[in-house]
């Protein structure tokens, strides 16, 4: 895949745009051609077999955005160039049935968070192309882009007010005190001076936090740029996955909801509790809508004729894996309606019906996400789609939704959805002539019996051209979150498909703690690592091992996160079934992450609180269960990997378990990047850990 050649004919694309004006759209038209030979044709699929290289490949589209007249979708594609190790953000449009399919932008910048403007007749987007991220615009045929923001510091993400008068921007303000404020004297100086907890975010010292900003437009230009937090030490949207979505206007124009922790500190650190607040334009006052909802409240939603407000919530303070209800609140009596009350699964990605009687949802069932309407008078719940996939974002259009789709098999595209009977048909087709080259293995559904009588979804993923004759070594996979679905995922690195399309079944269970499977099921695992979960691994890779096709002498297991954690500890408990691990940013010392980690409501809730607390007992039942007290037990090779940008899981845990294990003379190996985090997002970084995965478990199990 030459995608060199792919950047340099956007790179002219772009040039000659620049240059030529409209004579250059004529040109742009044929570039389109020679990009698309470029980044398509060329991308040669040895025997059908998917590899690192071919799954950086597709493309990924983000962004989905419906025209005003619902007549036009536009999206965001990011491509890959491993040569170049950066990603690429493209923007299309195409009509709502997936015809007349054009690409907007050709350049090496990246643009992002596109809207329509102008009633449908321009789109806004976020580019860096004047080198720091402003917004543009351009008309839906490609022609006519230029810049509409050049604010210092540049724009995180923005959305106009529905009449267009004004726009609200997410922009990053000074948190704190700086040595350099403290000491003029001494510019050179590095170091940093903390009073208070919080201090850091998953993978970077917090200095500056993202303040919402409103502003007038007039003619294409902003001015008179107010901030609505002024003053206050609180970010919103909220820090570390918060944007846009966390903020909405008003049908008329006149009011911001936005989501803030409003804490700051120690009190941040241990607390969940977010609200909606409004902020009314003309006065400046800012009401707080959630108050006394102890948990996040976020992702505010408006009804289309302004009478209501719908958004997510999560009951308990300081565990943010609670369950996401669905509320709504008439916003003339302040009541409140619970509108997920009997339905015992998350909910995500709202969306309003034209007659504002009900919302479109998307929510993981039985590991598979699909789309639902919620009727808020009923409180009835009833399933739209149906199938062995996950929908991942919904709009609406007359009797139909679009939304993302994927599977274990193929990654996101776009498709139609109809609501009355659940059809879908792909608009898309972006990645299409990559997936007719490839052989995908077979994904089955099992329910396997636990230790406790209950029964687990367990997902088994089969090499391609499956020959059951033959035996095939075998990995689990172990989920991270602790808390979070194994669902119909497509993974960029931890892609069960490419897994078995290098020669191994892949066990991926539901194990206690995911969502999907009801509260009591997600719970379980607070407070019982080491437990109940780790037996439903072991139920799971023990009845698929049973089959003919596994050699039991070939079993590995594998995980990130909490799965990593999964890994550590099933090295010292695994009763001499496994032949080889692979960790990745996993906690190996549970007394040391408490103290090393960063959002302290997570450990206090699923870790239940304090080691040094000798009275509470499921704290102490915790760090009994560490991995690192069963070092003595280690007998399996084992390989480590993490990134030391990881705030969230320090990656002296990983050296801790590798030095332990070289101490014990257990063959090991250990890859750390000093410039990735809790992911590995730069390409060539995830080149080398795929291939260095592979080799590894290639040198155990083959």
């Amino acid at each position: 895949m030459h995608f060199k050649s792919l950047f340099m004919a956007t790179t002219l694309a772009g040039a000659l745009l620049s240059s030529c004006g409209e004579a250059g759209q004529q040109q742009k038209s044929e570039l389109q051609s020679i990009s698309e030979v470029i980044g398509k044709s060329t991308i040669k699929v040895d025997n059908g077999i998917m590899t690192p290289e071919v799954l950086y490949s597709f493309g990924r589209i983000g962004d989905v955005v419906l025209s005003p007249d619902k007549s036009k979708i536009l999206y965001q594609v990011t491509y890959v160039s491993i040569d170049e190790n950066k990603t690429n953000p493209e923007l299309f449009v195409m009509d709502v049935n997936g015809e007349n399919k054009k690409r907007l932008t050709f350049t090496n910048a990246r643009e992002s968070n596109p809207v329509w403007i102008k009633n449908g007749e321009r789109i806004a987007f976020l580019s860096n192309e004047s080198g720091t991220s402003q917004i543009w615009s351009i008309m839906p045929d490609g022609s006519g882009m230029r810049q509409i923001t050049d604010v210092e510091g540049g724009v995180n993400g923005f959305t106009f007010s529905p009449d267009e008068t004004k726009v609200m921007l997410i922009r990053d303000v000074k948190y704190g005190e700086t040595v350099h404020d403290m000491y003029p004297d001494l510019p050179k100086a590095s170091g940093r001076v903390r009073d208070d907890l919080m201090y850091k975010h998953w993978d970077h010292w917090v200095e500056s936090i993202p303040h919402v900003f409103v502003a007038d437009v007039v003619d294409n230009k902003i001015s008179n740029i107010v901030d609505i937090l002024d003053g206050e030490p609180y970010e919103a949207p909220m820090l570390p996955f918060g944007g846009v979505e966390q903020l909405a206007w008003s049908p008329d124009s006149k009011t911001i909801a936005y989501t803030s922790r409003k804490k700051t500190g120690k009190e941040y650190a241990v607390s969940t509790n977010s609200d909606i607040y409004f902020y009314d334009i003309a006065s400046g006052k800012t009401t707080n809508m959630t108050e006394g909802m102890m948990g996040y409240d976020m992702n505010p939603s408006f009804s289309p004729d302004g009478t209501k407000l719908a958004w997510q919530s999560q009951e308990r303070d300081g565990y943010e894996a609670d369950k996401s209800r669905l509320f709504v609140m008439d916003l003339a009596t302040g009541d409140k309606t619970y509108v997920t009350e009997n339905f015992d699964y998350n909910t995500d990605a709202l969306v309003w019906s034209d007659d504002n009687s009900s919302l479109y949802i998307v929510a993981c069932v039985e590991a598979k996400t699909q789309l639902f309407k919620a009727d808020i008078a009923t409180k009835e719940v009833k399933a739209i789609t149906e199938g062995k996939h996950d929908y991942a974002s919904l709009a609406l259009t007359g009797d139909k939704l679009i939304a993302k789709r994927h599977s274990m098999s193929q990654p996101d595209e776009i498709y139609s959805v109809n609501i009355a009977d659940g059809t879908a048909t792909e608009l898309t087709f972006e990645n299409k002539h990559i997936l007719d080259q490839l052989t995908m293995g077979e994904v089955e559904e099992r329910w396997i019996d636990t230790t406790d009588g209950k029964k687990m979804l367990t997902w088994v993923v089969y090499p391609p051209n499956f020959d059951e004759t033959k035996k095939y070594p075998t990995l689990l996979y172990c989920q991270g979150g602790p808390q979070s679905s194994v669902s119909q995922f497509w993974s960029y690195r931890w892609n069960l498909q490419m897994m078995a399309a290098n020669g191994y079944i892949i066990v991926a269970p539901n194990r206690r703690g995911l969502p999907g499977f009801g509260q009591e099921w997600l719970e379980q695992i607070s407070g019982d690592y080491g437990g109940q979960n780790m037996n439903d691994y072991l139920s799971a890779i023990d009845a698929v091992a049973k089959e003919p096709f596994v050699d039991n002498d070939r079993l590995g297991c594998t995980g990130a996160s909490y799965g990593g954690f999964s890994a550590y500890w099933l090295a010292g408990n695994h009763n001499k079934r496994f032949k080889a691990f692979l960790s990745h940013a996993g906690i190996f010392n549970l007394e040391a992450q408490y103290l090393e980690t960063e959002e302290m409501w997570f450990a206090n809730w699923d870790m239940g609180g304090p080691y040094w607390d000798k009275s509470n007992t499921t704290a102490q039942r915790t760090y009994a269960n560490s991995p690192h007290r069963f070092v003595d037990k280690w007998d399996t090779p084992i390989m480590i990997t993490h990134g030391e940008l990881d705030y969230r899981i320090l990656a002296s845990q990983g050296m801790m378990a590798f030095n332990a294990a070289q101490l014990r003379n257990i063959p090991s190996r250990m890859l750390i990047y000093p410039d990735e985090n809790h992911w590995i997002f730069q390409p060539q970084n995830a080149i080398l850990f795929q291939r260095e995965f592979f080799r590894w478990f290639d040198e155990y199990l083959k």
